[in-house]
């Protein structure tokens, strides 16, 4: 009788086993293995870390040609003083590695199209867009570039590349990150590709973004028709305060490009009203991009330049950003960093300070091809039927059989849509991908001379270096010089090439040239005393280029900094900060008065006049309690839904919106506007007076509902929160109580805003402010994980300790030393 219980007790500890040892499905996912997962020795227990956890330590490496100090101060951030370039490298990939291995692996998955291996058959869709897209594509031209040209680049990513793997070899299994042991899988060798992977996603990240809205403005433009296509997105802003002053005399162009004789009946006004109905491509964010400005001594109470730079991006945990300084012989600099590349990308050295905000040009276009039958063997371009070689990918899936695309290359490039691969904008199409980013890059190399750079010429030489995504580059120097350039490889368009999809069967609609760069817009200590960019147009339209289209340039931002930055003088790098987080809102200064010349109060309810008071009374500011900022975003959307949505309903497809510049001018102008009249009402004629006084009152219902919710404060509306990367909550920061928005300096909405905040005083010692909204670490165990958010939410700034090695280790801020010792073997 003894036996039965034993063998009971047997087969319950082997299903046990089985169980604990088993991805159980929960829902679309599936939970770690609980075994491993819940071991004391090995699973995520391990990644609790004491709050007194001793960083100190000594690593022996055999990679080193000396040894190499690392004094982490109080925020975790690493101080490195190494006798050689390629040692400081390899230990920043090192340390990278040893805070961020789990998002470099991730990040670089999601950009070579394999997160399937790691997740299953729910991801494909996002490995098959970034394969077609071209991104290992492109990666693999600069990397051979790289290595067969440029010896001292190589060396670099070959040192950071050992770094990395220095650290996974040493690595304890059981003090994997934790994500790796939440998702089941271990992180792989690290490879200089993987690091030009991670460079070519920040490439899509600010002007993949083409890669959905060409093909939108191609269908709105169908739907829609040109001639009224092009009132409601129209390229002239009125309002518009360039990067480089109005009335700046522009040199003759070396290139003139000429618009096809039949591009008005051939491409402006072609249409093709078919649709179709698949999953939609992954889109950038359309408010990727930051602000950057740099003063001269004649504005500051020092009489010394300061430059301030935020990238405006999305707010993740663990940070795109990872803060060191990096000490050789050859530079001393401190900045931001991208965990999964060397050196610091924005930051400032011994001599200057630099800063970048995306430029919004467009440097990507969709071709129209032919393919002679289904094999897609062959396409017709230039009258005859050329071969189309087979890229081949494949993608391997979790659980599941791998995935082979045959991507047929074209002229133009690969080919991102055809009968295997389409989505709701593509309709049906053959197209193939042109894009800047496919050409072999010199970027990296850009940051790596910047870091060295001691005045404007050498800032001038390395930024010349950098060709996709084009970014405006802000500088100021110790001795006194400020500048900005927007740089990159941008093609020479006529008006309109590029905005939709172009016919492919020819060179008709090829890109005729790229802008030489010393034609680039370019500044060099303007008579004002600042330079500034925020993401809007370069120039006024005396530049003779065409920039694209108007809804890639953002408006408002720049129209407050500079009006700030006008204002101003014996300006204190207090006083930058402030400008920094600023929420004043120049855009609702101009549209309140605008909607209100059209209200018709009296055919209000009562309770859309109480909320139409609650606007009026605001103050023009985005602060945190403001309830004003949330009533007038409501009314302005409902009141642009009232314009303009029957002019885009009845699409099965989502149509991109007019710009609300386009909205604002024509209520300064014009009551009789004809756009306002609903062409769904028959025998009857609306007014902007109709539909602004509709739209208020629409926007009352929700507004009514948010405020019985109690959610009618502007924080607690907008709800910003820095989402892990894995969207799971417990790991994020939620609802943090931060003003800010669209249209503002403090550009902080829902899940985007202000990624690395820097502010550089260019005294003789260098006075420097900055954080990020994050932590140093990535660890969701560590108290380092998300040590900066509350103060990042609160507008406040870290001082930056950027110290010789003698200064640094005498700082009561410096709290651990990490010494890496070359091998004696």
């Amino acid at each position: 009788m003894r036996l039965l219980p034993f063998i009971a007790s047997a087969m319950v500890t082997i299903g046990l086993v089985a169980v604990l040892n088993t991805q159980l499905s929960i829902g679309p996912t599936k939970s770690p293995k609980l075994g491993y997962f819940l071991s004391p020795q090995h699973g995520f227990w391990k990644n609790a870390e004491k709050v007194n956890t001793n960083f100190d330590a000594s690593i022996i490496a055999d990679e080193l040609k000396g040894n190499v100090d690392v004094y982490l101060d109080d925020r975790l951030v690493p101080h490195i003083y190494a006798d050689n370039d390629q040692d400081a490298y390899f230990v920043q990939g090192y340390l990278h590695a040893k805070f961020r291995l789990w998002q470099m692996d991730f990040q670089t998955r999601v950009a070579s199209g394999r997160l399937s291996e790691i997740a299953g058959a729910d991801k494909l869709s996002i490995d098959r867009f970034f394969r077609r897209l071209g991104m290992v594509y492109g990666a693999e031209k600069t990397e051979a570039n790289i290595n067969a040209n440029n010896p001292e680049m190589k060396e670099t990513v070959d040192a950071y590349t050992a770094g990395v793997n220095a650290f996974i070899k040493q690595m304890d299994p059981a003090d994997m990150p934790f994500e790796f042991k939440l998702m089941n899988y271990a992180p792989e060798k690290w490879t200089p590709a993987k690091t030009y992977l991670f460079l070519m996603f920040m490439s899509y990240d600010l002007t993949g973004r083409s890669a959905a809205s060409d093909l939108q403005l191609t269908n709105t433009r169908d739907f829609l028709g040109y001639d009224l296509f092009d009132k409601l997105y129209t390229n002239k802003q009125d309002s518009l305060d360039p990067i480089i002053p109005k009335g700046t005399v522009y040199q003759k162009p070396s290139i003139v490009p000429i618009k096809p004789a039949i591009a008005d009946s051939a491409y402006l006004h072609q249409t093709n009203a078919s649709f179709t109905n698949n999953e939609s491509p992954e889109a950038p964010n359309k408010n990727n991009g930051s602000n950057n400005w740099a003063v001269s001594g004649s504005k500051t109470k020092s009489g010394r330049p300061i430059l301030a730079s935020d990238p405006h991006l999305g707010l993740n945990m663990p940070s795109l950003w990872y803060e060191v300084q990096i000490t050789t012989p050859t530079h001393s600099t401190y900045g931001a960093s991208f965990p999964g590349s060397p050196a610091v990308i924005i930051g400032f050295n011994d001599s200057l300070a630099w800063g970048v905000t995306n430029a919004g040009r467009d440097v990507l276009d969709f071709y129209e091809i032919k393919f002679k039958d289904s094999t897609e063997n062959e396409y017709w371009y230039n009258g005859k039927w050329n071969t189309a070689e087979k890229r081949i990918e494949v993608i391997k899936v979790k659980d599941s059989a791998d995935l082979v695309e045959q991507i047929p290359m074209t002229v133009w490039g690969p080919t991102m849509y055809d009968a295997h691969y389409q989505n709701p904008q593509s309709k049906g199409r053959n197209l193939a991908i042109q894009w800047t980013a496919h050409n072999a890059s010199t970027g990296a190399e850009t940051f790596y001379r910047l870091n060295r750079a001691k005045n404007y010429d050498d800032y001038i030489k390395a930024i010349s270096l950098w060709t996709c995504p084009g970014q405006n580059f802000v500088l100021a120097t110790k001795s006194g010089d400020i500048a900005i350039k927007q740089q990159g490889s941008f093609v020479a368009r006529w008006e309109r090439q590029g905005d939709f999809i172009m016919p492919g069967d020819d060179t008709t609609y090829a890109w005729q040239g790229m802008i030489p760069g010393e034609e680039n817009p370019t500044i060099k200590n303007p008579e004002r005393g600042f330079v500034s960019s925020a993401n809007q147009k370069p120039t006024d339209p005396s530049y003779p280029y065409y920039l694209g289209t108007a809804s890639s340039f953002p408006l408002y931002r720049g129209i407050s900094v500079n009006k700030h930055l006008i204002g101003m003088s014996n300006i204190t790098a207090q006083d930058m900060q402030a400008l920094q987080t600023n929420n004043d809102n120049v855009f609702a200064a101009t549209a309140r008065p605008a909607l209100m010349k059209y209200v018709q109060v009296d055919k209000l309810s009562p309770d859309a006049k109480r909320m139409v008071d609650e606007m009026n009374n605001w103050d023009l500011v985005n602060s945190e309690h403001s309830k004003g900022i949330t009533v007038f975003e409501i009314i302005w959307d409902n009141v642009t839904e009232a314009v303009w949505g029957d002019e885009l309903a009845g699409s099965p497809i989502a149509l991109t919106k007019p710009d609300d510049f386009v909205l604002v001018d024509q209520l300064l102008k014009d009551s009789n506007w004809s756009v306002a009249d609903d062409i769904r009402t028959k025998g009857k004629m609306e007014n902007l007076k109709d539909q602004v006084t509709l739209g208020v009152e629409n926007a009352t219902k929700k507004l009514l509902a948010l405020e019985k919710e109690n959610k009618l404060e502007w924080s607690l509306f907008k709800a910003t929160r820095v989402m892990h990367l894995t969207k799971i909550p417990a790991l994020s920061r939620m609802n943090l109580p931060i003003g800010g928005g669209k249209n503002i300096i403090n550009a902080t909405t829902e899940m985007h805003g202000p990624s690395w905040r820097m502010i550089v005083h260019l005294t003789d010692e260098i006075e420097a402010y900055g954080l990020y909204p994050g932590g140093q670490s990535g660890n969701p165990g560590s108290v380092y994980y998300d040590t900066f958010i509350d103060y990042w939410a609160a507008g406040k700034y870290y001082r930056l300790l950027f110290l010789a090695k003698e200064k640094l280790i005498q700082n009561e801020r410096t709290k651990w030393h990490i010494q890496f010792k070359k091998s004696n073997a």
